[in-house]
């Protein structure tokens, strides 16, 4: 039954895609998990206001073609490129080696957090590709209103991940959250 299903998607539809994910190091120093926090305080990527450990951020582009069929137009094909970026940081010099074990858990965590916003970003692009192809719009053998179509529809996916992303954060960096956890053993550590 699966096979039949999935047999009857639009070529397009099924094509596998692969998100490209890059690192992007900024450089912090110091030879403390105090000094090292401190300096990720005044290096860090700038998000809104202020400054941030680590940020995830992504560009999406996709190939689209839209057919005329009839009196209405088709999203026939639809395939994205996603290439997500991670900006973490990176001390500049070799740390003595308590330091380095204790850095070692806190980036590897920071990592980790920072790959769940990736995760969501991979979700909502799969989401946009299974909601668009096949898209159909009557009326419109200009192909115009599919277009104001999709774009309200890509609002509204991406405003869920975006909340998604809220949310996440809200709880990872609260009170006893697991980045406010990283956060205190780097500093209290060596």
């Amino acid at each position: 039954m699966l096979g039949a299903v999935f047999a009857s998607l639009p070529a397009a539809a099924r094509a596998e895609w692969q998100a490209v994910e890059e690192v992007r190091p900024y450089a912090i120093s110091g030879t403390s998990g105090a000094a090292l926090y401190e300096s990720i305080g005044a290096r860090g990527p700038e998000v809104g206001a202020g400054r941030v450990i680590a940020h995830t951020t992504f560009k999406l582009t996709w190939t689209r073609k839209y057919e005329p069929q009839g009196n209405a137009c088709v999203i026939t094909t639809n395939k994205p490129k996603l290439i997500i970026t991670y900006t973490l940081p990176k001390p500049s010099v070799a740390l003595p080696a308590a330091v380095k074990s204790s850095w070692e858990s806190f980036i590897s965590g920071i990592a980790a957090h920072e790959r769940v916003h990736g995760e969501t970003i991979k979700e909502m692009v799969k989401e946009i590709e299974t909601m668009s192809i096949g898209l159909t719009a009557a009326d419109d053998p200009d192909c115009k209103k599919i277009r104001v179509e999709l774009t309200r529809r890509l609002g509204e996916i991406s405003g869920r991940q975006r909340q998604r992303g809220r949310d996440f954060d809200k709880v990872e960096m609260g009170d006893g959250g697991n980045v406010q956890q990283l956060i205190l053993k780097l500093v209290n550590g060596p």
